[in-house]
């Protein structure tokens, strides 16, 4: 009897050992790779012009590097498949901006905490703005099915007078609820506030009403058998020192970037231009950025800046077309017809990429083509005057941030007398710089929305009604 029972635990390890359920530091380890699951979105993880990007994917990539094992993403549709995929074992880490609560600490194991987030409660401009949990009552409000804010919801409905209604939507990109308040299809979402920052360029008739809590940590999730586990620690020192090392804060700044100078107005102007004029040209635009090796939602956004992509445009001081260039500028690159949009285009292109190369070897992307436009736009004597002013007050010549702080006071004389080329309206080439990058952002994010993998599809929805409903009667 002992060594049957002996037998059928050897077995158990056994059949456990090969379905590659062991989530251990070795096991990862033996196996050679991580398998991190996630949810696809501007926040965590998509398929940017380069590769895959996401502030939780590059996290992910720098624990898998440093475990020297292979990353394996693997993007769910819905909250409850990526939860579901630690159940069963599939994964060893869930990350996609995931809030601590008390109901998913009594499931899962979660890792010490490397962000915040609020949930917010989002509303349409134009309607009556909810400023309090009161204003709840009688809204159609929709929120992700299997996130927190579900059972933020249910504690709230159960522990006061008010009566809350809402919709759960099994989805994981929050611009779903977000579209169907821009579209009337619901009156608010609750989105937390790392995804409605960054989206919010997408759908600018939306708005924030209130904080619906105070902010929550967020963290990554094991298996619930991780708790206590080598790995669980390994990862919460991982996050600890990339906290003390600026790494965290680095990955912030470049993925929740955004300028707030720029007006809700602005944004919702150009994302109505992006659907009405940017077709006309768009074709066009990609196959000049594809010659010219850049990015073309970049040269649309250099161009929409210029000129709101009218290849007529002429300006009070006579540049002229889709790039704005002047005659000199035109003439030196062999530009014979400035209203022409691919001569514009073409031309535009090749002297942002000349500026570029003029820079010095040592500024790297992207500060390199952000401190080419400002070039661009006040000329390279001015921008080199802005970097030799930069230094001299202790900020760092190479960096876009830094340069950012001094353009402006290339405007105020006891600075531009001390310099070679002299006064230059520095503001506005910060407001330049500012509104590409803004601009660039919204058409990359729409980008990699159109290049997201779409959830599986039920087989029986492609049926024809009569063949589904055949198959409904056979069941």
């Amino acid at each position: 009897m002992k060594r049957m029972k002996w037998l059928w635990t050897a077995a158990l390890i056994f059949l456990s050992a090969c379905s590659g359920n062991d989530s251990s530091l070795e096991a990862i380890a033996d196996r050679g790779e991580l398998r991190f699951v996630t949810r696809n979105g501007p926040t965590t993880y998509f398929l940017g012009r380069d590769g895959p990007e996401g502030f939780d994917y590059e996290l992910a990539r720098l624990l898998a590097r440093e475990l020297d094992v292979e990353l394996r993403v693997e993007p769910m549709f819905t909250l409850d498949a990526l939860f579901s995929a630690l159940d069963r074992g599939e994964a060893d880490l869930a990350g996609a901006g995931l809030t601590l609560t008390n109901q998913r600490s009594t499931q899962y194991a979660g890792t010490r905490a490397y962000a915040e987030q609020s949930p917010q409660i989002v509303y349409k401009v134009g309607e009556r703005k909810p400023r309090k949990l009161e204003d709840l009552v009688g809204l159609n409000i929709v929120v992700m099915e299997g996130s927190s804010h579900e059972e933020l919801l249910s504690r709230l409905d159960a522990e006061s007078d008010i009566e809350l209604q809402w919709t759960s939507i099994a989805v994981s990109d929050p611009l779903r609820l977000l579209m169907m308040v821009n579209n009337d299809e619901a009156d608010v979402a609750i989105i937390d506030s790392r995804d409605f920052f960054i989206q919010q360029n997408l759908v600018p008739r939306l708005e924030v009403g209130f904080d619906l809590a105070e902010p929550r940590e967020i963290v990554w999730y094991l298996p619930a058998e991780a708790q206590d586990s080598e790995l669980l620690a390994y990862i919460d020192g991982f996050l600890e020192r990339k906290a003390a090392d600026g790494t965290l804060e680095r990955l912030r700044q470049r993925h929740f970037y955004r300028d707030d100078d720029i007006s809700r107005i602005d944004s919702q102007t150009f994302v109505g231009s992006v659907r009405r004029d940017l077709k006309n040209y768009q074709q066009l635009i990609q196959l000049v950025a594809k010659e010219q090796e850049l990015p073309w939602e970049l040269l649309a956004a250099i161009s929409y800046q210029e000129s709101h992509w009218d290849p007529k445009a002429t300006s009070r001081t006579g540049v002229r077309g889709m790039m704005m260039l002047t005659r000199a500028t035109a003439k030196e690159l062999g530009v014979s017809d400035r209203t022409d949009p691919g001569e514009s285009l073409r031309g535009g292109a090749r002297y942002f990429k000349n500026l570029r190369r003029r820079l010095p070897d040592d500024i790297y992307e992207p500060d390199r083509s952000w401190l080419a436009l400002a070039a661009y736009n006040i000329g390279m004597g001015h921008l080199e005057d802005a970097r030799v002013l930069t230094q001299r007050r202790g900020g760092d010549p190479h960096v876009w941030e830094d340069i950012m702080e001094t353009l402006p006071l290339l405007e105020e004389s006891e600075h531009y007398n001390s310099l070679r080329h002299g006064y230059a309206r520095g503001l506005e080439a910060v407001r330049y710089v500012q509104n590409i990058r803004h601009y660039y952002n919204i058409l990359q994010w729409q980008s990699a929305r159109a290049k997201a993998p779409k959830p599986p599809q039920d087989a029986s929805e492609l049926l024809p009604d009569s063949l589904r409903d055949l198959q409904l009667d056979a069941l």
